[in-house]
Order: C-alpha cells, then structure tokens, then sequence
C-alpha cells in the first residue's frame, strides 16, 4: 500500500511541477509568449521581461509553491520514510524541469527546488542552500553560477559534515540537474566580484545620467 501512494504521489508531484505556470500567465495575462523573451526559457524570469513585476512575482510565487503540497503530504499526512519524501521532491522539481506540456522543455527549476526544500522535513538543509545562494549572488557575476552556488556548496558542506547522507544524494541530483539545464552558460568559468560594490555604484551614476539628459 506505501508502495502505490509513493507512486501516486510522486506522478502527481511530477504534474503538478510540470504545470508551467509562467507560459500560461505569458499567454493569458500578457498575450505574450514569454520563450520568445531573454534566454527562451519557459519561466518566471522572462515574465518579468515580457513587462510585467506583478505577474512575474505571481509567477514566482505559483513556482515555489507547487513544490510544496506532495512532498508536505508524504511527510506529515502519510508519514513516509524520508528517503520517500525527498523522491517525490525530486520528481517535482524532474516535472518542472522536463514538462511534458511543453514536449519535455521546461524551466531550470530553481523556484521550485525553494518550495521542495522548504517541504521536506529537514530545514536546516534549505538554511545552508540559501546561504550558498546569497553568497553567490554577492559575489559571482553571471546568473547560471549564481544558481550553481546553492547545490555546489551545500554538496560540499554536507559531504564533510555528514558524509554520503540522503540529503547529500539530493543535492547531488540538484547539481547534476541543474548543471544540464544550464550547460551553455556553464561552459565559461565563473567572474567574482562584489556585487554590492557595483549596485552601489550603479545608484550614484544614475542621477548624473539624469543631469547630463537635461
């Protein structure tokens, strides 16, 4: 009986993360098709692009969150080992990432590794990704090693604090995911820098710029 609600589960963990939510926001909301926007990538980023905060946040938020109902219910309804649960995360995050609504092309599934990591039971895990995740939004430069930072560093972490562990296998699915989705833009080594310096600078530039225009 575990066996088949596993199943059960996961194939509805895998549908629901292969809704893709933006392209249908892009399609009924902005009568746009938002693959035709940045990088063509089917997710929240290019709603934004397509012109609109208030629906890319939309976006976002529906990204996250449906990673979130299976995993919760494997864990705190059914009760399942946690090897279970973390599957049914990863088919979640498989569903966004390989959508068969859009002939297996889908997002690079990093909003919805948030609400997977914030379903599963361990937390601290989504603690130490997040803090990977800020760091390389500090200080690495190109957006795809920004979203490689997270899995990268949290494998690392895990590997010498605890070893090969269940949430070690995870995240070295997440790395290994997110290393295919984004292999283009990996293929240049990652630029540091700190950012925080540049946004600052950026700031003070943008009222001379204003005073030059007039």
């Amino acid at each position: 009986m575990e066996i088949l609600l596993s199943l059960l589960l996961a194939s509805a963990a895998f549908l629901l993360g292969a809704c893709p939510f933006s392209v249908w926001i892009g399609q009924k909301l902005l009568h746009e098709d938002i693959t035709s926007y940045g990088d063509g990538n089917p997710g929240a980023a290019n709603v934004f692009r397509a012109g609109s905060i208030p629906l890319g946040l939309t976006a976002v938020i529906l990204d996250v969150v449906k990673g979130v109902p299976f995993v919760l219910l494997a864990d705190s309804f059914f009760n399942f080992p946690y090897a279970i649960v973390m599957m049914i995360g990863m088919c979640a995050i498989l569903g966004h990432a390989f959508s068969p609504f859009l002939n297996l092309r889908g997002g690079k599934a990093i909003a919805i590794t948030f609400g997977v990591l914030i379903a599963i039971p361990q937390h601290d895990l989504l603690v130490i990704y997040i803090i990977f995740t800020v760091l390389g939004f500090l200080f690495v430069e190109q957006h795809s090693w920004v979203a490689m930072m997270g899995p990268i560093g949290s494998s690392v972490y895990l590997l010498i604090n605890s070893g090969i562990s269940e949430e070690f296998l995870f995240i070295l699915f997440l790395l290994v995911l997110f290393t295919i989705k984004q292999n283009r833009e990996l293929r240049s080594f990652p630029v540091f820098g700190i950012n925080i310096i540049k946004w600052s600078q950026l700031h003070k530039e943008k009222p001379q710029a204003k005073k030059q225009d007039l």
